[in-house]
């Protein structure tokens, strides 16, 4: 990672007061956008995101399959029966980080290094394990152009709420205004019994009514003060002189499952037969049959209604006559697929989806998508395939927003405004070819969870690292489903041979496209059938400040090599440098990303400078034969 354009870019603080009193003006700006229910060119729409965390494909009644979805979300009913959704809506990855990375830079997580969630964890495979993940730097890439930095180059006030998750804090890639508060998704002493109160400090319960209404609440019930929710309405109602752009990312409905809304525990309960309050310990009914569950899922819903509730009622000072929702675009969706099960517990059910979050399969990657604004038709739905890296290029084409070309070229996704104005029943890119195939990379956790995948048309095939093997399944035939479920592997049929050779192909090339990194063999490996590089000797001048590797020259040669700076020296599962807050160190940066390192001609020594002031440092290491190899973390500073 180099230190470029926001290396030295203040942290922005995170209130409100300080973000209303910014002194950056929007600039004018002639946008081209979509046409308006009305046939104008709407200028300089507003944008929000609505970003849910581990919502699942079949979580919502949108997309439901076999038993029908016991969640209640009315809100979103209703947007999507006001706008489009999407029935093959995928996250670029299976958890976390590396989807919230993909959405903010456009750029597919293999490309730019984060393809899951444990950011600067330096973690030795055991000695049983084949394969070892790659390391991933604790924050996302400094340099990188976001989303945030386009839309503020366009005359657009940026602000995140909620999650972040990719390192750092998102005032470090151009957001104005931020807060990262996790509302009222906390751990609490009870979750059976210690329910908000209309009394309660944090989170008193709210005066207004809202559904679901029962017979033992025929007017609704109250909702605790959620902080996320709060934040982001007033970040639009400050901005709304000007466009703005949202990212309204929820914590829920992550681990904990949990809630603080008594009375929306008692519905679900009466509704899934449960007594109330529920006794302690797991839920194990198999199935959609999580109370606490249910609850989070509709409290994500109460807020999506507040917001569009918000939008609703509000003027739009820029256009006279309007309201808000009238001049702004939702995008609803999930970072991953929903995650059915910890420990004991079971938190949901994505059937007939295989799997779930951390896997490639559809469990892990399809998502539930809704998009509402101008110009898009009332009711409508898309079957097509789209990806969140879509949003980056539709995004600025609905907001004419301008960015250089060498960062266009960097976009993975394409613009799906067409789409959404119904000009097109394809997704096209600037040439005007279709979209072909989507693939993704995840090589991390178990040996079956290591897999890259690849999805055209009816079919997805599957790399899996640790058996070196490949499997196909035909998800939908002549358009209607087929082995949606992903039960029957066709890779051994030689009606498919083709399809496979094609596949593995292509989803290789956009591997190495996209310099995806890992999985890496595991040089601990008790059966390891190759030699790995080995560090023979290890030092560090202090005058000039170069550390220095030596490796065996009988051994195979390096072919990758980085250096990186660390806060003490010792063992390697030190936990990394502090990953920011509201109160960071600006050297934090520095610390716990790859940087650069020199190899010799021969492949033997590998060295690099080390700047004053840094206490430590290690080195990772790729030898000739895909082993990833890592130095002890040494001291380079006197007196450590």
């Amino acid at each position: 990672m180099s230190m470029g354009i926001k290396s030295c870019v203040a942290v922005f603080s995170v209130g409100l007061a300080l973000f209303a009193q910014a002194e950056d003006q929007p600039v004018s700006v002639n946008v081209t956008g979509i046409q308006s229910g009305t046939g104008a060119v709407l200028e300089s729409p507003n944008i929000v995101i609505f970003y849910v965390d581990d919502l699942g494909w079949q979580d919502v009644p949108l997309n439901d399959l076999g038993d029908p979805c016991p969640y209640e979300t009315p809100n979103l009913v209703k947007l999507a029966e006001e706008g489009m959704s999407f029935s093959q809506a995928y996250a670029s990855a299976p958890s976390c980080s590396p989807s919230r990375a993909g959405i903010i830079t456009g750029q597919h997580p293999a490309k730019i290094g984060m393809t899951h969630v444990y950011l600067g964890a330096i973690n030795k495979a055991r000695s049983n394990a084949q394969y070892m993940a790659p390391y991933l730097d604790v924050h996302l890439d400094l340099d990188l152009l976001t989303m945030a930095d386009a839309m503020k180059q366009n005359g657009y006030k940026t602000g995140h709420v909620g999650k972040w998750h990719v390192g750092l804090t998102a005032a470090q890639y151009g957001f104005d205004f931020v807060d990262h508060d996790r509302g009222f998704h906390r751990g609490m002493g009870d979750r059976t019994k210690d329910f908000a109160t209309a009394t309660d400090r944090r989170y008193p319960l709210s005066k207004e009514k809202y559904p679901p209404v029962s017979a033992k609440h025929p007017d609704g019930i109250s909702y605790p003060y959620d902080q996320v929710t709060e934040s982001a309405l007033d970040f639009m109602e400050a901005s709304k002189e000007g466009p703005f752009y949202l990212n309204l990312w929820h914590w829920m409905v992550h681990w904990p499952v949990l809630t603080r809304n008594g009375e929306l525990l008692e519905y679900y309960c009466d509704r899934m037969d449960y007594p109330f309050p529920p006794e302690s310990g797991d839920m194990t009914r198999a199935g959609q049959q999580n109370p606490y569950f249910g609850a989070m899922v509709t409290s994500i819903d109460w807020s999506l209604g507040r917001v569009v509730d918000y939008l609703k009622k509000t003027d739009d000072p820029r256009h006279p006559g309007k309201k808000l929702i009238e001049t702004t675009y939702i995008f609803f969706s999930s970072d991953n697929g929903g995650a059915e099960k910890r420990k004991d517990e079971i938190i949901s059910d994505n059937y007939p989806l295989k799997f779930g979050k951390t896997r490639a399969e559809e469990g892990g990657i399809r998502v539930p998508m809704v998009v509402t604004g101008p110009g898009i038709s009332s009711g409508s739905r898309f079957d097509g395939m789209v990806s969140q890296l879509d949003y980056f290029p539709t995004i600025l084409k609905l907001t004419g927003g301008q960015i250089g070309s060498e960062y266009k070229k960097q976009l993975s996704g394409l613009d799906i405004s067409p789409v959404l104005a119904g000009q097109s029943q394809t997704v096209v890119d600037a040439a005007g070819t279709e979209r072909q195939s989507l693939f993704w990379h995840f090589p991390h956790s178990s040996p079956d969870h290591m897999q890259s995948a690849i999805r055209q048309g009816d079919f997805k095939l599957y790399k899996k690292y640790a058996s070196g093997s490949y499997e196909l399944y035909r998800l939908y035939q002549n358009a209607e489903r087929c082995d949606l479920e992903e039960n029957i592997d066709l890779a051994n049929d030689p009606e498919y041979t083709l399809v496979v050779q094609r596949m593995a192909a292509d989803l290789n090339a956009s591997l190495e496209a996209n310099n995806a990194r890992g999985p890496y063999l595991n040089p601990d490996y008790s059966n390891k059938k190759a030699i790995s590089a080995a560090i023979v000797d290890s030092t560090f001048q202090q005058s000039e400040r170069q550390a220095r590797l030596r490796l065996d020259s009988n051994g195979p040669a390096v072919r990758e090599a980085y250096v990186m700076y660390r806060c003490k020296p010792g063992s390697l599962e030190k936990k990394p440098a502090a990953r920011g807050g509201k109160k960071m160190d600006q050297d934090a940066a520095l610390y716990d990303v790859k940087l650069p390192a020199v190899i010799s001609a021969d492949g033997t020594v590998v060295s690099a400078q080390i700047p004053d002031g840094i206490p430590a440092y290690c080195f990772i290491l790729i030898d000739a034969n895909n082993f990833q190899i890592y130095s002890d973390v040494q001291a380079s500073n006197s007196g450590l």
